[in-house]
C-alpha cells in the first residue's frame, strides 16, 4: 500500500495515510461545498498523526458525530471523521505532499441530503429537518 505523507500549510500538523487513491470525493453538503476540499477516504488505522496534534482544531455541528480537523495556526482543513461511518477518515488530498490529483475521478458525496438535527440549525443548511 503506497504511504503519502501530509502538512497543513504552515507545517505544524504532519500526517501520513496509507492509501491507494484511484479517485477523490467531493461532497456537497453545506460545509464541503464551502472548504471546496476533494478528499480521499482512508481507515482509521491508516492515518497517522506525525506531528502537531496539539495544533489540531475539532469543528463539530449538527449532529457532533463527524468531528473536522484543522490547523488552529493556518486554519487549513486537513481532515475529517465521518459522520455516516465514524471509524473512517477523509482526508484533503490537497494537504498531500507532491500529490497530483488532477487525473483521478471525481466521485460526488451527497450530502446535502443528510438530516439536520440541531436546534440551532442555520437556515442556509439543506437536509431535511428532524423533529
Amino acid at each position: 500500500m503506497p504511504r503519502h505523507l501530509g502538512s497543513c500549510h504552515c507545517g505544524a500538523v504532519t500526517f501520513a495515510i496509507e492509501a491507494e487513491i484511484d479517485h477523490v470525493t467531493a461532497c456537497d453538503c453545506s460545509l464541503c461545498v464551502k472548504k471546496n476540499a476533494r478528499m480521499v477516504r482512508v481507515r482509521e488505522d491508516a492515518l497517522t498523526v506525525l506531528s502537531g496534534e496539539d495544533h489540531l482544531g475539532d469543528y463539530q455541528w449538527n449532529t457532533h458525530r463527524a468531528r473536522h480537523h484543522f490547523c488552529r495556526i493556518c486554519g487549513i482543513y486537513v481532515f475529517h471523521r465521518k459522520r455516516a461511518a465514524p471509524d473512517l477518515y477523509e482526508v484533503n488530498v490537497f494537504c498531500l505532499d507532491g500529490f497530483d490529483p488532477s487525473g483521478l475521478p471525481v466521485r460526488v458525496s451527497e450530502g446535502v441530503g443528510m438530516s439536520v438535527t440541531s436546534d440551532g440549525a442555520r437556515e442556509v443548511w439543506p437536509g431535511p429537518r428532524e423533529a
